[in-house]
């Protein structure tokens, strides 16, 4: 059939017969079509690997941070998304102490637990037990309801009880880790451990979390508030109150009982700015998410690069093979082809030839994410939306890319064309 007659076809079969056409060009130019494939599927499957990886450990981060199913709220002294514990202003307001954590339990209704601890202040300390001993870890003095609050799970023995809190009695509970450096292969409940010069009993440990940090998210034992006042509180430790919201209420209702609360404990005169600041987990969550949608971004900017190397290889490539097809195009013209339907013959064999590098180059990504998560433990995680974008991008750059060799062919006069050797 003529140009002059297929180019009254409908559009569909034409973008069909431009297709097979690109297939028929990509087996008769074997390693030059190859080549770029290969090109183009290394840039897809660096972005699609990335993001994989990214999307795994971004919803894994998010979980280990906030650590419970259940929302809670923080309450300290300073906002911990915008201020510090060492500015000026800050350090002007009284710390945050039992009686506070009281306050809001007596009086906000929309409030079910609530807890009273005190943070190291990034301060480590190291656990021994005879010649036993574990990397340094964080020792967080609290109340009874962590475990409950945090949905962390008791692995042996049990919880302090709120008797051995009133009593400040010296005993702790540990995280996986450390109760595996320290009782490798023994039960450790009953035992004792020291702290400093500091000896305490074990009443429990908890089970394994698989934390995103491996053993550092594991870095950590628990002992009660008033032992860690008695024993272990430096005057620069920070002191926090947490809340976890009633059945059947919202953050948001407790925030705004827990702020009218302690602005009263606290004594702070109507009109002035609150002393402390109330954060919730959805809040964490939320800021967690802007980060590591931040991070992939710049990583997906930085691996699109060697896509679009891959482009300036596509342009390079098609305009060699207009060159070479000079003759062809002039005949198609002369009977008939018209200016638009060469344009757009030369724009469906880039984009099949980029298209069938983002085919294989997701199948490498997928492949690639899979190996590294098993060689470093880093979750991943498969989202449709981007493998479907991968492939779209690597079309788009043939399109892009192939816009001016088309265009040179399809401006191509007729006559000079058949001339062409």
């Amino acid at each position: 059939m003529s140009d002059s007659a297929t180019s009254h076809r409908p559009v569909r079969f034409l973008f069909l017969e431009n297709i097979r056409q690109a297939f028929e060009v990509i087996r008769s130019h074997r390693l030059r079509s190859a080549l770029l494939i290969v090109g183009v599927a290394i840039g897809v499957a660096a972005i699609l690997a990335v993001v994989t990886i990214l999307l795994g450990l971004g919803k894994q981060i998010e979980h280990d941070m906030t650590m419970a199913d259940r929302p809670y709220l923080m309450v300290t002294r300073f906002d911990m998304l915008t201020e510090g514990p060492g500015t000026e202003r800050v350090e002007r307001r009284e710390h945050l102490d039992p009686g506070a954590a009281a306050a809001v339990l007596r009086y906000c209704d929309a409030v079910a637990l609530v807890d009273f601890r005190y943070d190291p202040d990034g301060r480590l300390r190291v656990v021994t037990r005879g010649s036993e001993h574990t990397q340094p870890l964080k020792i967080v003095g609290t109340g009874p309801f962590f475990p409950y609050m945090h949905d962390i799970l008791i692995d042996h023995g049990r919880f302090f009880t709120p008797f051995e809190l009133e009593r400040a009695r010296p005993v702790i509970v540990l995280a996986y880790g450390p109760a595996r450096d320290l009782f490798p292969n023994e039960d450790p409940i009953g035992k004792t451990v020291r702290v400093g010069g500091i000896v305490y009993q074990v009443v429990g440990t908890f089970a394994d979390r698989r934390h995103i940090m491996g053993q550092l998210g594991e870095g950590y034992a628990v002992i009660p508030y008033t032992t860690y006042e008695k024993d272990l509180k430096r005057r620069y430790d920070e002191s926090y109150v947490v809340a976890s919201p009633a059945s059947g209420r919202t953050t948001a209702e407790a925030r705004e009982q827990i702020i009218a609360a302690l602005r009263s404990y606290r004594k702070v005169p109507p009109g002035e700015e609150n002393d402390f600041d109330v954060m919730t987990s959805e809040a964490f969550v939320d800021i967690l998410r802007r980060i590591t949608g931040a991070i992939a971004l710049v990583l997906v900017v930085i691996s699109s690069i060697g896509l679009l190397v891959g482009g300036i290889g596509v342009m390079n490539i098609m305009l060699i093979s207009v060159t070479e097809r000079t003759h062809e195009v002039g005949l198609r013209m002369s009977v008939g082809a018209r200016r638009r339907d060469v344009l757009l013959q030369f724009l469906v064999e880039a984009a099949t030839l980029t298209g069938a590098g983002g085919i294989v180059g997701v199948g490498i990504g997928l492949l690639g994410a899979t190996a590294i998560s098993r060689v470093s433990g880093f979750p991943f995680r498969i989202s449709p939306f981007w493998i479907a974008a991968s492939l779209l991008f690597s079309a788009s750059i043939g399109l892009i890319f192939g816009i001016y060799p088309a265009n040179r062919a399809a401006r191509m006069d007729p006559i000079e064309a058949l001339r062409h050797e």
